[in-house]
């Protein structure tokens, strides 16, 4: 559901609220999804879990270049749909891990960016 202008007016919102809650959640059962495959046997180190989540959408580029058919794991989705997923899960994996308040991050960074400048004062992309 589209976020109403009184949610986008107000960073307090049920609907940021629910947000936060449900991400923090998420990212709690995907890590622990990650510690039961084995992927947290120790430490990860920073650099290798943020260059994991770069393959993710670099495999995302790499399934526009050849058409974006469907995903070979979940066939219902097309392969950018599957890999942009791949780079949330490996994101909330990782935040949950280091006790990142990403969520509420990503509601600061909105509410930030509804105040910059139209093409954030001249940028070109």
């Amino acid at each position: 559901m589209p976020l109403t202008d009184s949610d986008r007016a107000n960073a307090q919102s049920p609907t940021w609220t629910q947000f936060i809650e449900s991400f923090n959640y998420l990212a709690y059962r995907v890590g622990q999804n990650a510690q039961d495959k084995g992927w947290w046997k120790g430490d990860r180190n920073d650099g290798e879990l943020i260059a994991l989540m770069h393959s993710e959408l670099s495999e995302a580029l790499e399934a526009l270049r050849h058409g974006n058919g469907p995903s070979d794991h979940i066939p219902m989705f097309n392969g950018v749909e599957e890999e942009l997923a791949d780079v949330i899960i490996r994101i909330m994996d990782y935040a949950h891990a280091r006790k990142f308040r990403v969520a509420e991050a990503i509601r600061a960074k909105f509410e930030f960016n509804r105040t910059r400048e139209h093409m954030h004062g001249g940028k070109k992309f």
